[in-house]
């Protein structure tokens, strides 16, 4: 039996030619190029009902949010990837004239399905903590109702804070923003299988 045929090793700027003219994303890292796999309904209401809550809130306010169309690429270790939310205060700063990847979120926003869930807890949050304007790292549960952030602390520590409370909030703190469990989940069957629980408690 032969050696695996050793992939070969692709440039950043092959990488980003070849990413700016695909029908679907795809993340870099290191050489390697890896296919994002497709979001589940859960996943993108959530993703839809996050955007809404954030872009009505920073109206008026010197601060963005984006969805997953726009690309960051972690200058400390060259990971190029599409968070489900990012959010950038003041002046935004992109990797060339095209404004397509970004290079300073202040606050990054995950929806965990099944399948990256350890991923993006573990090895991506390690990642990017190599990001020098990133604040916070806030992760939703797709599968339940479960949220977590992790926060930049003055010493370069990192804080956790998690809930598990369909009726809690969670704090984005360099917004000065409350996320309430209800509204980050409304209309999933996630938010159904509760208002059952409480008509039959009641």
């Amino acid at each position: 039996m032969g050696l695996p045929e050793k992939k070969p090793f692709i440039s950043p700027e092959e990488y980003l030619l070849a990413e700016r003219v695909a029908f679907e994303k795809s993340e870099y890292f290191q050489g390697e190029v890896f296919a994002m796999s497709g979001a589940t309904k859960e996943h993108t209401l959530i993703v839809g009902n996050i955007l809404t809550e954030t872009k009505n809130f920073l109206k008026g306010k010197a601060c963005n949010s984006y969805s997953n169309d726009l690309r960051v690429l972690v200058e400390s270790n060259g990971l190029y990837t599409y968070p489900d939310i990012v959010i950038v205060c003041g002046k935004e700063e992109y990797y060339d004239q095209t404004l397509d990847t970004l290079l300073n979120p202040t606050i990054i926003i995950e929806v965990l399905s099944a399948s990256t869930r350890d991923y993006d807890r573990g090895s991506k949050f390690m990642l990017y903590r190599g990001i020098t304007s990133l604040k916070e790292y806030i992760t939703k549960s797709s599968l339940n109702f479960h949220a977590e952030r992790n926060i930049l602390n003055e010493d370069k520590s990192w804080t956790l804070s998690e809930t598990s409370d369909p009726y809690g909030k969670l704090e984005i703190q360099s917004l000065g923003l409350e996320l309430k469990m209800e509204d980050i989940y409304y209309n999933l069957l996630l938010d159904k299988e509760l208002k059952r629980l409480v008509h039959k408690t009641n």
